[in-house]
């Protein structure tokens, strides 16, 4: 039986949704908040991918690709295997860049068509174990049904993502993200296997397809060496975030601690001073200066 490699991986993403517009075009219509099939994606042509600010720590596991459909809207979509503050950041420069760009100086406003911003996150972000499925836009404040279009920015949190009987009008979404998640697992203890998982997600043909492209044995072994160097740099900069992580904690409980002590001295000193002791003794017993027990 063929595995799956993950499709979360650059090479694997890139293949898939890179080189087939036909299974990027699906992967948009069942992801995206569309509000019925009138807003579908339905041609596509690719955009040049940009280069854009890196972020620190995690340079090495952001993948990208660009479009544009028939109606002048563009799509970023990313793939993204870690979170930091930055990265909503960067999105939205991302996308703002992409917005501005479309016109050439002295071109009419209305020329503008809109830009989704797509990310899919192997990672979380937002304390609410539900929410897995962020949708931005930019609304009037206290009238959200206000909405001045042009960005629109869509965060997926695969880690929380638990959907196991969708509703008919997210299924095609539950099967993507489905695949995105789960492909790599297929086979393993635990798991479906690769037949069992390519008969529940393949409810398309465009998902049939990414399932034959995701197959290890359509890679050439510098490829699967290329796959291996990801997941090797990916790891690499968890740790390091986290490490980050835990000691800027560290840190801010060490200035904590030393906050408090020079709060309980302060107090201590304060006391004293009301007893009428003398301050050359206050700043004996305490170590504050002479100048600073005057001030108290």
């Amino acid at each position: 039986m063929p595995r799956f490699l993950d499709p979360r991986s650059d090479i694997v993403f890139k293949r898939i949704f890179g080189e087939h517009p036909e299974i990027l075009r699906d992967f948009l219509n069942g992801v995206l908040p569309f509000e019925d099939e009138s807003e579908f994606v339905t041609e596509l042509e690719y955009l040049p991918v940009e280069q854009v600010p890196e972020i620190p720590l995690i340079k090495n596991s952001i993948v990208d690709v660009r479009c544009k459909d028939a109606a002048g809207r563009q799509f970023i979509v990313e793939m993204q295997m870690e979170w930091t503050s930055a990265f909503l950041q960067r999105v939205l420069f991302n996308a703002s860049k992409a917005y501005v760009r479309q016109l050439e100086k002295g071109e009419h406003y209305e020329l503008l068509c809109p830009v989704w911003g797509l990310s899919i996150l192997d990672a979380t972000f937002d304390p609410d174990p539900d929410i897995y499925y962020h949708d931005y836009r930019i609304v009037a404040s206290g009238k959200p049904e206000q909405v001045l279009e042009g960005l629109r920015l869509v965060f997926v949190e695969l880690p929380k993502y638990r959907e196991t009987q969708p509703q008919e009008a997210r299924k095609l979404r539950w099967a993507w993200l489905t695949f995105l998640r789960e492909a790599g697992h297929a086979g393993q203890a635990g798991h479906p296997t690769t037949e069992e998982f390519r008969a529940q997600v393949g409810l398309s043909d465009p998902l049939r397809q990414a399932l034959q492209i995701a197959e290890e044995c359509g890679f050439t072994p510098a490829q699967l060496e290329r796959y291996d160097s990801f997941w090797d740099a990916v790891s690499r900069e968890r740790t390091l975030i986290r490490g980050k992580y835990a000691e800027g904690r560290a840190e801010g409980r060490a200035e904590g601690r030393a906050e408090g002590r020079a709060a309980t001295l302060l107090e201590t000193a304060a006391a004293m001073k009301a007893s009428a002791i003398p301050p050359e003794t206050i700043a004996e017993i305490t170590g504050l200066s002479l100048s600073r027990i005057t001030e108290l």
